[in-house]
């Protein structure tokens, strides 16, 4: 049982004194407490209690007491001649004063100047941050200066880009107009050039009457004349094609000998019989086999070999042909000649450039040769230099690769198309263009699909015999023939009918391209997510078209698996339910062939199944069987699967044309089919 704290010990632990006092502040009345801690006794007065200094607050307290009630009012009063800190609260009382003190402790009043100093921190802080405030404030006024400033200046920059991307234009549009205008004047300057040429060789015929010796003079400088002029035009046309990109290349397969056979062949004729200059071919060491457009390979030689011709009065002319480093191809022009001196090293490869010597003004030249058969060679991929000393003569080097670029290439792409890619679906793509068949193979294989090139109908035509693929693009202006016959051919054959056709050429033939059953049409050039967009929509297929047939009967799997040989679509078997359950579940196919009739479990068992697991729930699946289905059963098949196949109707066409309907649901339906 606890014993009762005595009376006089809270007496003791008590910090609150009570008085009452008269409005004039003479103490009436005083607890045991207030006269124990301030001798506050009957009769004294309460000012004469207060610390020195703070009498008039504690005339204050009794004023404002005497007429309404007082809170929290302090004051200093001695206690022991020590100055202490009282809290008072006040009242009206019988015309006088009722109050009631608390000894406010020292932590407290430490406290409280505690929270003074922390006060006049804030303060300070506040001003800081005042003052902070209007440093931001002038930095945000300098950077929304400068901000207009960059605005002044970003539409300057605009003004000036727009006024460049306008000469750009204009640039453009005279560049491709000067190069139908040269297409256009060569092209007409030629017919009457083979007149002039044609009538100057049957004035000099002498089966066609003798000339004077006059006559034979002048009739030879309009031959000459006319044969410069001649070469001249041919040399702006081949320039025109080249800087308009519709110089064409024809690759061939031949052997550096006899190419140096038959150029030597060639140009045996340009030198005279008592010419004090020899021209000599050196054979080459090595078996030298180059894939490239051998016509623009002659055509540079050619500039390289008459030109050194004529600027060698006498010593030799040497052709020469090597392997180079990285699988190319080095062929050499060496002479004896005037040389070039180091400062027209770069000038002489310019257009109509030519340096000033004795012997020029003798030979005549349109300046264009070596300007075009740099461009020839840096179209070949190659490169044309060349290394001379005035009065030691010159050596033209004209590098290029072994095989071109572009034949590499596409032998690379046409090498892939080999090898089907069970992830990938095959578009049959027919091109002639090379450039546009690596733009469709960079295209289409990171989307997907898997690239068949082929230039021709008949590569078309053996490919398909092979595969068959999930759509064909189709060029129908070809090198040599058109594919018009081959996309009615495709379109009227049963088995390829259903293949989706886009046409793309340069040709607006639309509507015969339609009417011969064309799914698209479009003009060349096409832009990739355009292309990628309308073949992903006609061919509707995934990238990984995986199937699971399940049926226990040997004979039956091995049908299947023939009817799928060279389509698009990797099979998997099973022969029992449960297999083929657990092979769906880790595989996720996607589509399933599943037999009726199953020797540990029926079709509707595996159907609960697959139905009853997340992961295969989606899975489209064709039912097939040879067992004659109930009605109840039909009717219940028809609702958990795709289709019902009869197995003695089943075939290639049927097989094929069933997957792809029920793959096209499941994506039509908002499914997507799955990824390997």
């Amino acid at each position: 049982m606890t014993t009762p704290v005595p009376t006089p010990l809270w007496q003791a632990l008590s910090r609150e004194v009570a008085l009452a006092c008269a409005a004039s502040g003479e103490i009436l009345w005083a607890d045991e407490r207030a006269v124990r801690l301030l001798e506050a006794k009957p009769g004294h007065s309460l000012r004469a209690l207060a610390a020195q200094g703070t009498e008039d607050k504690v005339e204050r307290l009794i004023t404002l007491a005497r007429d309404e009630r007082v809170e929290g009012w302090e004051v200093v009063l001695c206690v022991a001649d020590k100055p202490c800190t009282f809290a008072f609260r006040g009242a009206p009382h019988d015309g006088g004063v009722a109050l009631v003190g608390s000894l406010v402790p020292e932590d407290y009043a430490a406290s409280l100047s505690q929270v003074s100093e922390t006060l006049s921190e804030l303060a300070a802080l506040h001003r800081e941050t005042e003052r902070q405030q209007r440093e931001l404030k002038r930095r945000a006024d300098e950077l929304l200066r400068l901000n207009r400033e960059l605005e002044e200046s970003n539409r300057g920059v605009r003004t000036l880009h727009a006024e460049l991307d306008e000469k750009t234009e204009s640039l453009v549009r005279a560049a491709e107009i000067k190069s139908r205008v040269v297409a256009n004047v060569s092209h007409e300057f030629r017919t009457p050039l083979h007149s002039i040429l044609g009538l100057a060789r049957l004035l000099l015929n002498p089966a066609n009457g003798t000339l004077s010796g006059e006559q034979h003079k002048q009739v030879q400088f309009i031959r000459g004349s006319a044969e410069a002029l001649f070469e001249l035009v041919s040399d702006l046309l081949d320039l025109s094609k080249l800087e308009s990109g519709k110089s064409t290349l024809r690759p061939t397969r031949f052997n550096a000998r006899d190419f140096q056979g038959a150029l030597r062949g060639m140009m045996r004729p340009l030198i005279p019989a008592d010419s004090p200059v020899d021209l000599r071919f050196t054979e080459p060491l090595d078996e030298l086999l180059l894939e490239t457009d051998e016509a623009k390979v002659s055509q540079v030689l050619r500039n390289l070999v008459s030109n050194a011709l004529k600027f060698t009065e006498k010593g030799h002319v040497t052709v020469s042909v090597r392997a180079g480093p990285d699988d190319t191809v080095c062929f050499q022009v060496s002479d004896s000649g005037i040389g070039i001196a180091p400062e027209h090293h770069q000038h002489i490869f310019e257009e109509f450039a030519q340096v000033d010597s004795p012997l020029q003004k003798k030979v005549r030249g349109t300046g264009l040769g070596l300007s075009l058969s740099r461009r020839i060679a840096e179209f070949l991929g190659g490169d044309l230099s060349v290394r001379s000393t005035p009065g030691q003569g010159s050596t033209f080097t004209f590098t290029l690769p072994r095989v071109h670029p572009e034949v590499a290439e596409f032998a690379g792409i046409t090498e892939r198309s080999q090898h089907l890619d069970p992830t990938l679906a095959p578009v049959l793509v027919l091109e002639d263009d090379r450039q546009t068949l690596f733009l469709y193979e960079k295209y289409l294989s990171r989307s997907g699909f898997q690239v068949l090139p082929v230039r021709t109908v008949d590569d078309a035509r053996r490919t398909l015999q092979r595969v068959r693929p999930a759509a064909v693009v189709l060029d129908v202006m070809l090198e040599g023939e058109t594919s018009w016959s081959f996309l009615s051919e495709l379109k009227t054959n049963e088995a390829t009918r259903d293949i989706p056709i886009l046409v793309v050429t340069l040709m607006d033939r639309e509507q015969k391209a339609r009417a011969l059953g064309a799914d698209e049409f479009w003009l060349k050039p096409v832009a990739e997510e355009q292309l990628l967009r309308k073949l992903t929509a006609m061919a509707r297929a995934s990238p990984v078209r995986k199937l699971l047939i399940i049926d226990d009967d040997d004979v039956h799997r091995y049908l299947f698996r023939q009817m799928l040989n060279n389509s698009p679509y990797v099979l998997e078997e099973a022969a029992t339910g449960p297999v083929g359950i657990r092979m769906a579940r880790e595989g996720s196919p996607d589509l399933i062939f599943l037999d009726f009739v199953l020797p540990d479990m029926t079709a509707f068992d595996v159907l609960d199944e697959l139905k009853a697991d997340p992961r295969t729930r989606d899975i489209p699946i064709i039912l097939h069987t040879a067992h004659q289905l109930k009605e109840e059963e039909r009717q219940r098949l028809a609702k958990e699967t795709s289709t019902i196949l009869a197995k003695h109707t089943l075939s290639r066409e049927v097989a094929i044309a069933r997957i792809r309907d029920a793959l096209n649901k499941s994506i039509g339906s908002g499914g997507e089919v799955r990824r390997g």
